[in-house]
């Protein structure tokens, strides 16, 4: 029996843990199960996606909007079996998310239940995942393709009612197991992923990959953004203004005003929210959040930034925390080539 490694670590071991091996979290935020024949009309009313085309054991990412047209949480839409199920990917409570679905049309024989009793969710990350993955299923797992779900089971607790999908958020190989067992799902991904060299991260170094794989909203949310200035365009589904909450108050993308863009700068400096983003001296963006110092080679730092300055490859400055002015560069998303790439499952 493999004994999992307590040793206190920082965000930089956690960091290189998930994208060398497989790090392990869970699921924190609150999930939410609807059940019943129209609930994937009642999805259409609430996401910024339409669900026509959502195919049974599938899982992919959603939005969705507050009335005024403001993103209100980026969500995993899994379809299990007979269930939907929403998981949260940004920062939003229970009583938010009952909140926002007061004064939803709820469809004759529909039911949502927020934070439903017994269930759980857990998910590993890395290069390593799938070897983890593995051990849950009794089929060949190279055969489950990214966004798909299958049933799974769980070691040390035989009846549970488990199902695993192929997702992530760092850009690595990624899977989420869901089940009315938790603990012993936990206490089994846990396991497994010691087997693997690997062990379970903390949110800074989780959050650091995430932000380098353009994901930077999991670990800030959206801190008074548009759809367009969060560079969320691309989650909306454009032909159906109207149909969704919130659509009457969206704004097609244009390639003026402002937007969310990634910089780097050397390591060591840390910059406040607030902080203006130069070039030439003059001020062309804001700092919004600067992701946790967890690769040694460089900050990263996520800035809205005026119209053209977002474009990749430009070099700007900004003055630090300790007051002194600091290179920075926009770039690309992601930043790093992700190992999983040229890792087979196998």
């Amino acid at each position: 029996m493999t004994t999992i490694d307590a040793t206190p670590r920082t965000a930089a071991d956690d960091y290189a843990t998930v994208r060398n091996s497989v790090g392990a979290y869970r699921i924190d935020a609150p999930l939410v199960r609807l059940t019943g024949d129209d609930r994937l009309s009642l999805l259409d009313t609430l996401l910024t996606k339409s669900a026509d085309f959502v195919e049974p054991d599938t899982v992919r990412e959603a939005l969705a909007l507050g009335d005024d047209g403001t993103p209100f949480a980026i969500l995993l839409h899994c379809e299990v079996g007979e269930d939907s199920w929403l998981i949260p990917r940004t920062g939003v409570t229970a009583e938010e998310i009952r909140a926002h679905l007061e004064g939803a049309e709820v469809p004759p024989g529909v039911t949502v239940e927020v934070e439903p009793e017994g269930r759980g969710a857990v998910a590993f990350e890395g290069p390593a995942a799938w070897a983890v993955a593995a051990g849950f299923v009794d089929f060949d797992i190279s055969g489950l393709p990214l966004h798909a779900v299958t049933e799974a089971t769980v070691p040390g607790a035989p009846d549970a009612v488990a199902h695993m999908a192929r997702v992530g958020s760092t850009g690595e190989y990624g899977y989420l197991l869901l089940s009315d067992a938790p603990e012993a799902a936990h206490e089994a991904v846990s396991a497994a992923v010691a087997e693997q060299g690997g062990h379970e991260v903390g949110r800074d170094g989780l959050d650091r990959v995430r932000a380098e794989a353009g994901m930077a909203q999991c670990a800030e949310g959206f801190p008074g953004l548009t759809v367009d200035r969060a560079d969320l365009s691309w989650m909306v589904d454009w032909g159906r203004l109207g149909d969704f909450r919130g659509s009457n108050g969206l704004e097609r993308p244009t390639t003026e005003g402002t937007r969310l863009t990634a910089l780097v700068s050397p390591a060591g400096g840390r910059f406040a929210a607030g902080t203006a983003v130069r070039a030439a001296g003059e001020t062309v963006g804001t700092v919004l959040w600067q992701a946790p110092s967890a690769d040694r080679d460089e900050e990263l730092v996520y800035a809205l930034l005026d119209a053209p300055f977002w474009v990749p490859g430009l070099d700007l400055a900004a003055v630090d925390e300790r007051g002194d002015e600091r290179p920075l560069a926009t770039v690309t998303l992601p930043r790093v080539v992700a190992r999983s790439l040229t890792t087979r499952i196998s």
